[in-house]
């Protein structure tokens, strides 16, 4: 049962690591390149207006190869759930080799199990090698974009650590869940696709922000932690820095005295002490003046704000690992009920 697992799954498994072979060939080729550029341009910035402005260019030169490089390893999951999962067993059901295979002293549990073990070990395998290797180019472009994109981010986090794992065994059970239950090959993986790409949408929307208590604070708005001060019709929108700088943030907005969230500052402010002042060449800092920071206290405006600290990365690392491994066992525990009880 075992070779005949294999065999039936050798082209698949040809193209994924042929792939895989690809991507880390790409990848060993252009990545101690780009470390050296980091560390050489840290090593020559004097001062720390230099590195941040080093920094930023940057991030600006590979800033598109490091997006698609946390897109690419997000697909594999869904890739392999359509082409892996929900083909293993319709396959067989539309062909009818499933009944040869049970005449042939193999019972249906053994011959499901070895087809999910098999498979399903690969799928994961393939997708941490992909994570492990991405992870390893994007080393610079990840403590570059520390503070603008930080890797518990909900782009970044499903990108990195044992999540795509978790990702990639559930994708492989639920496209197996999928077939089983809708019997044809094409239908199969148009529904696995769609139903993934929804878990996938709502997890970081609705589930994560939630799996651990945020931390939460109402601070005074000053020049040392304003982030973004910009006038948008007649509200002045602000945002603040916290003191973990590559935390998850959640919530951003400014309160009245009383604590109550409002659309932004008094577009008053903007014309009044908040208006910029001429600038003159080396005049420091930039930005609005000490008295428009005076202003917004004596109205009563402070920033709310709500976030995840970074050194919760792996924490949610773990429970979200966790909650997909139990998806994953569920669904493959509904497969053997099927297989044994409903299928024919």
């Amino acid at each position: 049962m075992i070779w005949l697992t294999i065999r039936q799954f050798r082209a698949q498994a040809a193209a994924g690591l042929f792939a895989l072979a690809a991507l880390a060939a790409v990848l060993a080729i252009t990545g101690p390149g780009i470390a050296d550029e980091y560390a050489e341009g840290l090593a020559a910035c004097g001062t720390a207006e230099d590195c941040d402005r080093f920094q930023g260019l940057f991030r600006n030169d590979y800033q598109t190869y490091y997006i698609s490089l946390i897109l690419l390893v997000m697909v594999v999951p869904a890739l392999i759930g359509i082409f892996w999962g929900a083909p293993l067993i319709t396959r067989e059901l539309e062909a009818g080799t499933h009944r040869l295979v049970w005449n042939q002293s193999i019972s249906r549990t053994r011959w499901l199990a070895v087809k999910l073990v098999i498979v399903g070990v690969a799928a994961v395998a393939v997708t941490e090698l992909a994570t492990l290797a991405v992870a390893w180019w994007s080393e610079p472009m990840d403590l570059a974009a520390a503070e603008d994109f930080p890797r518990l981010a909900p782009v970044p986090f499903s990108a990195r650590g044992i999540v795509p794992m978790a990702y990639a065994a559930f994708a492989f059970a639920l496209g197996v869940t999928v077939g089983v239950l809708v019997r044809r090959t094409m239908p199969a993986m148009a529904i696995t696709l769609a139903v993934f790409a929804a878990v996938q949408v709502a997890m970081p929307m609705l589930v994560r922000p939630h799996l651990m208590p945020a931390e939460e604070s109402t601070v005074a708005i000053t020049r040392e932690n304003i982030r973004e001060f910009m006038l948008t019709g007649d509200r002045v929108q602000v945002t603040v820095e916290t003191d973990d700088g590559g935390g998850w943030m959640l919530a951003n907005h400014s309160v009245d005295r009383s604590g109550r969230e409002v659309g932004g500052l008094p577009g008053s402010l903007a014309t009044g002490a908040c208006a910029p002042a001429p600038q003159e060449e080396s005049r420091e800092p930039m930005g609005p003046a000490d008295g428009c920071f005076a202003e917004i206290a004596r109205l009563g405006y402070k920033q709310h704000v709500a976030y995840h600290p970074a050194d919760r990365f792996w924490a949610f690392q773990w429970i979200e690992t966790g909650v997909f491994a139990i998806l994953t066992l569920g669904l493959s525990g509904f497969c053997f009920h099927w297989v044994r009880r409903r299928l024919s």
